[in-house]
């Protein structure tokens, strides 16, 4: 008999180490990085991308099938990922529903500001059903992931993409957990690399880069990284950004004037 009780409590104890390894996995999100692959091109050396939303249109069920994944993942569940899991999820999250925000409208839109009014802008419009609530874009970025504490991630601006020229990159793959460290690197560079929105003016003697530095200089001061400055940051990555030893060096003294580029908010549409 005591043989018999310990042969289902093992049973039971092993069932229920299953149900947790089953809720602890992270979300696979293969049908988005399929869909990125096909439909997002990488262009300039992998400095921008342009997206082919024709070609969303046609595969938007497939789309809305990974929205519904997005979606039914339980903040029970997603509590139990790692951060860089979470982190990756959010990630794809906001540039998935931005996808099909663009497309409620497509093509007849020059920019995503085109979706706002004066009275709201699209980002706060409250479409995103995720972790059990119906979230704004807004919400998404700057409530869950930019909170103070949470991630303490800066270069998630060059991750989540806002469906604008002057955005950084929409990555033709999506953000996993294992590879997040290796992405979010990846789209930091080849974002500081790109001539038409940072670099180092010899002539004028200053560092001319995005207003994503502008507006959100905070992230880039709280210390996240070992930065406590925004030419702490632009040091770190001088090579980067300038293109010769001497401004390189520049760069790096973490001394250089800075001024903002204009912000393109067209459409990245491929044409």
């Amino acid at each position: 008999m005591k043989l018999i009780k310990h042969f289902f409590l093992a049973l039971f104890l092993l069932q229920t180490v299953n149900v947790t390894t089953v809720s602890a996995a992270a979300l696979d999100h293969s049908v988005w990085d399929s869909l990125l692959q096909k439909h997002v091109h990488m262009i300039r050396d992998g400095q921008a991308s342009e997206v082919d939303y024709h070609a969303f249109m046609k595969e938007r069920q497939e789309l809305r099938t990974y929205l519904s994944q997005l979606s039914a993942v339980k903040h029970q569940e997603f509590s139990g990922w790692t951060k860089a899991e979470q982190l990756a999820f959010l990630i794809n999250a906001y540039n998935a529903y931005t996808i099909e925000l663009i497309l409620t409208r497509y093509p007849k839109l020059d920019s995503i500001k085109d979706l706002g009014s004066l009275l709201r802008s699209p980002w706060k419009k409250k479409f995103v059903p995720l972790l059990g609530q119906t979230l704004s874009l807004d919400e998404i970025e700057h409530e869950i992931i930019r909170k103070p504490g949470d991630y303490n991630e800066p270069r998630i601006h060059f991750a989540v993409n806002c469906a604008s020229i002057g955005c950084p990159a929409l990555l033709n793959e999506a953000f996993t957990g294992d590879k997040l460290e290796q992405q979010l690197e990846a789209v930091t560079r080849a974002f500081l690399e790109d001539r038409t929105r940072n670099r180092y003016n010899s002539q004028r003697k200053r560092l001319e880069v995005s207003k994503i530095f502008d507006w959100y200089d905070d992230d880039f001061e709280r210390g996240w990284g070992g930065w406590r400055s925004l030419n702490q940051f632009f040091a770190h990555y001088a090579d980067s950004l300038a293109d010769t030893p001497q401004t390189k060096q520049k760069v790096a003294s973490g001394d250089a004037r800075i001024r903002y580029t204009d912000y393109d908010w067209k459409l990245n549409d491929k044409k």
